[in-house]
């Protein structure tokens, strides 16, 4: 089975700081070669109407189709006065079972500050309940992330810092991804218990 990771840019905003960490960390899972393929949803270019709504139409029909084929994740979620940012709050309510059930993630908090870890805490208390999306106990926080990943090489220490930690932290989320294959497909979920408690 190929090993298919899709990132998720949590920010409403265009242009925003957490594509531009999907778009680093997704060039390199493919230098480190630890997928076969990857895509890129980005909230802001690939708006879900407000939850709930009768006809979710064709954006949340695309991004669903790419979840179904995810083997693992990587949600990066901005710190918004300290929160998760409302569209991925949103994209939560849709996404369930069906798109990550029992799926590895890798959880980055983006900051322009100091902090990042707020939005991580939120995420992993309730985000996980009714998808069953599984996060690694390790996690990524790029703070100052305006001065960080802007070029290839490194602009002082810190930056050089998170590049090496990013890459470890990709490399735990590929072992993950291979582990949890014959867990997934072991399990079964009877209608009833669809939802978590």
């Amino acid at each position: 089975m190929s090993r298919h990771i899709v990132l998720l840019s949590g920010s409403n905003r265009s242009n925003s700081q957490s594509v531009k960490v999907a778009r680093y960390l997704r060039d390199r899972l493919e230098k480190l070669e630890l997928c076969d393929s990857s895509e890129l949803i980005d909230l802001a270019s690939s708006r879900l109407p407000l939850w709930p709504e009768e006809d979710t139409g064709r954006v949340w029909n695309a991004q669903q189709s790419i979840l179904k084929k995810a083997t693992a994740l990587i949600v990066i979620s901005p710190e918004w006065n300290g929160m998760a940012c409302p569209a991925l709050k949103n994209f939560f309510l849709y996404a369930g079972l069906g798109e990550l059930g029992h799926k590895p993630a890798l959880l980055v908090g983006v900051s322009a500050g100091l902090g990042g870890a707020y939005p991580i805490a939120e995420l992993r208390a309730s985000s996980y309940k009714n998808s069953r999306i599984m996060y690694l106990p390790e996690q990524l926080i790029i703070r100052n992330v305006e001065s960080m990943l802007n070029s290839e090489e490194p602009s002082d220490e810190s930056d050089s810092r998170i590049r090496a930690r990013a890459d470890w932290a990709l490399q735990i989320l590929g072992q993950y991804d291979a582990a949890l294959r014959t867990l997934r497909s072991a399990i079964e979920h009877p209608p009833e218990f669809s939802t978590g408690m």
